[in-house]
């Protein structure tokens, strides 16, 4: 089937604008040639697209369906247009990149700051997300490159370079500090309040995990979205918190912080950066990648 693509611009401008007048003032065309060219589109797919409401127009389901994968397209094609804008002395440009926010605190700073000093004049935008959000973002072509928890799923369209390897533990604080003195099975652990990770992140699946391979449920009485929230909780004796030990060094060193040491061993994992394999990086994030491999790793 071949379509016109104007038509789906013209689709994708009255998605976006949720209205056909609106769309007609982006486009500088007229909204009866607006109207038409998306029923043209409607009698070549055999669907509707829009519904009219007092409001503008709402995507029907298959609306929604061929929005998702226009502004796919619509994102590959702008990251390939503004990669093509970057000259080659790095007087412009920019880098997108996905990462969650303990990994953006404890390793992406230190590296963005030293790339912001060698060329000041690229931008930098970061979106904190989740894993599979990151890996979500990277697939739709709105970053270049994410920063991830590993283990993922292996994936044919994703290049995995490893960085950090780090470790999980259990850390408690206040008045909980006494079960830091002897090793604690994980079926004395749970007897415990349990602060985790939010659902949906690789750390927490990844314990969670690790956990029901010893044939052990945890069940958080307090779930938050970081690393660093996670030990002010434990600090002040809300519970017992699942952190990463490279990430808490200041805390335990100073001993706000005690590591509860588990019987059952938690294996160390690694936390690395994706790209896509067939989608050449920018000039600005292939040198940002260069930078990741030349610094040291853990911090």
């Amino acid at each position: 089937m071949y379509v016109d693509l104007d038509l789906y611009r013209v689709f994708y401008a009255v998605a976006k604008a949720g209205g056909i007048s609106a769309a007609a003032r982006d486009l500088f065309v007229s909204q009866p040639a607006l109207t038409q060219s998306i029923r043209k589109l409607e009698d070549q797919l055999g669907v509707t697209l829009f519904l009219r409401t007092s409001r503008g127009v709402k995507l029907t389901p298959e609306g929604e369906t061929l929005y998702q994968h226009v502004d796919s397209a619509y994102g590959f094609i702008s990251l390939a247009e503004k990669k093509l804008s970057q000259t080659r002395s790095m007087e412009d440009g920019e880098i997108a990149i996905g990462a969650g926010d303990t990994l953006c605190k404890h390793y992406l700073v230190s590296h963005l700051k030293t790339f912001h000093q060698s060329y000041p004049k690229v931008r930098i935008h970061v979106t904190n997300r989740t894993t599979p959000e990151t890996i979500t973002l990277l697939k739709a072509g709105k970053v270049d490159l994410g920063v991830i928890n590993l283990p993922i799923e292996k994936d044919p369209a994703l290049d995995v370079e490893e960085t950090l390897t780090v470790h999980d533990c259990f850390v408690v604080g206040g008045d909980l500090r006494s079960l830091s003195w002897a090793p604690l099975p994980l079926c004395r652990l749970v007897e415990h309040p349990i602060l985790l990770l939010e659902k949906g992140s690789n750390s927490r699946r990844f314990i969670d995990s690790f956990a029901r391979k010893h044939g052990i449920a945890l069940t958080p009485e307090i779930e938050l979205g970081s690393n660093d929230l996670l030990a002010e909780f434990a600090a002040v004796g809300l519970g017992i918190a699942c952190v990463v030990r490279e990430f808490v060094q200041a805390e335990l060193s100073s001993g706000r912080l005690r590591e509860v040491r588990l019987v059952e061993e938690i294996p160390a994992r690694r936390t690395g950066v994706i790209t896509m394999r067939d989608v050449p990086l920018s000039r600005a994030a292939g040198e940002f990648m260069r930078l990741l491999r030349e610094l040291p790793a853990n911090p």
